[in-house]
């Protein structure tokens, strides 16, 4: 399969090798890390070991596992780092040692709690790099509408987005989820029912981009709150959903303050709606809802801010993404039309918010300013509004 270079991925997390005697690239299952570590390991002068923690062969070789890692030198790779939590004291001895004959490079796709104990055994050691599946730049969407519009359909997973055809997308599409749902969902829950949790997925894709409402979805699947928030914290945890908090402060207004749900790549959205083809996808009343949450995780992707949040009130007025860049308020809308107009939401939002700027991201191709504060942008140019 051909391979997609990541220039800002591998430069991030050589950084950090430079800088942190252990780095954790953290992201969802098969959405690189692997390959971007193999092409690390073979430009890196020095010896390079690559350990599998599901491979029995690699285990076998950690049954003493301080011996056998302070002897290594040069870059050791852990792959799937979070079937061995155990292994974080090991490795905050070896990185102690004064010398740092080795760096350690750790693969792994879950997520907080992952990178929870990580942070906490190896406090002051350990750098974090956090990965994505493709996004714009990365396969020429940022040029090219057609790409933009197929990254949109397939999502950013490489085999998915690589794949010969349509149908060989979706078939990768449909076996990720289950495989994902038997290997990485059902082992972490007491309930084993991979046909109950594909169901529970599959109704959190008709909450996407909706406020998220745990006893409502409790009702319709006929369990109790509890394991709702717990087969959610699974998905959020393996990077398969975003739950995007609410921004509240004392407005002396209705602020909503439950989270926003989105399933964090389109392409597997479309699988579990069973939406197989570009003409079943613009039919769809989902649509829109897919196409802002694709826009969204794009934005995201690019800006890379510290933390991001939605803001609402009961009343109506919303925008759906907020955050700080380079200091300055921003806010985000993601509208799905070609000619998108201000509302009063956006003016409610940029007085209540006290926005620097209001961005309106479209799948249009012009910029334009609609107000002295509110800008019109197309999805391909949305890394220009960290500029």
């Amino acid at each position: 399969m051909i391979s997609i270079p990541r220039p800002v991925y591998r430069s991030l997390v050589e950084t950090a090798l430079r800088r942190a005697p252990v780095v954790a690239l953290l992201g969802p299952r098969q959405c690189g890390k692997s390959t971007l570590a193999r092409q690390i390991a073979a430009d890196r002068p020095g010896g390079v070991t690559f350990l599998d923690l599901e491979s029995a062969d690699d285990l076998a070789a950690l049954q003493n596992p301080q011996l056998f890692l302070s002897a290594q030198r040069g870059l050791v790779i852990l792959d799937e780092i979070q079937t061995r939590p155990d292994l974080f004291p090991v490795l905050r001895v070896l990185a102690d040692r004064e010398d740092a004959p080795a760096r350690f490079l750790l693969l792994g796709s879950a997520s907080p709690q992952l990178g929870a104990d990580a942070a906490e055994t190896l406090a002051g050691r350990v750098e974090f790099v956090e990965m994505h599946p493709f996004h714009l730049a990365e396969t020429g969407g940022d040029t090219d509408p057609e790409k933009l519009d197929a990254l949109w359909r397939r999502g950013g997973f490489p085999r998915s987005w690589l794949a010969e055809n349509e149908e060989a997308s979706l078939a990768w599409r449909d076996n990720f989820i289950q495989t994902f749902l038997m290997r990485d969902v059902a082992l972490r829950l007491p309930e084993r029912d991979t046909a109950a949790l594909r169901r529970f997925w599959m109704m959190l894709a008709h909450y996407h981009g909706q406020i998220f409402n745990a006893s409502e979805l409790a009702r319709s699947l006929g369990i109790g709150a509890a394991a709702v928030r717990r087969q959610l914290d699974v998905l959020e945890g393996t990077y398969m959903v975003r739950v995007l908090p609410p921004w509240h402060e004392n407005f002396g207004k209705r602020v909503v303050k439950a989270p926003k749900i989105y399933l964090r790549d389109s392409g597997l959205f479309h699988a579990l709606l069973g939406l197989r083809d570009r003409d079943a996808l613009w039919h769809s009343p989902k649509a829109g809802a897919s196409w802002e949450g694709f826009a969204l995780e794009q934005t995201l992707a690019v800006l890379r801010p510290a933390e991001a949040w939605f803001w609402a009130l009961h009343s109506g007025a919303e925008v759906d993404l907020f955050c700080l860049i380079n200091g300055r308020r921003t806010g985000i809308e993601f509208k799905w039309s070609e000619k998108p107009a201000t509302t009063k939401s956006m003016h409610a939002a940029i007085e209540t918010l006290r926005l620097d700027r209001l961005w309106v991201v479209y799948p249009g191709g012009h910029v334009a300013p609609l107000t002295d504060k509110i800008t019109l942008l197309p999805l391909a140019r949305a890394g220009e509004i960290g500029a």
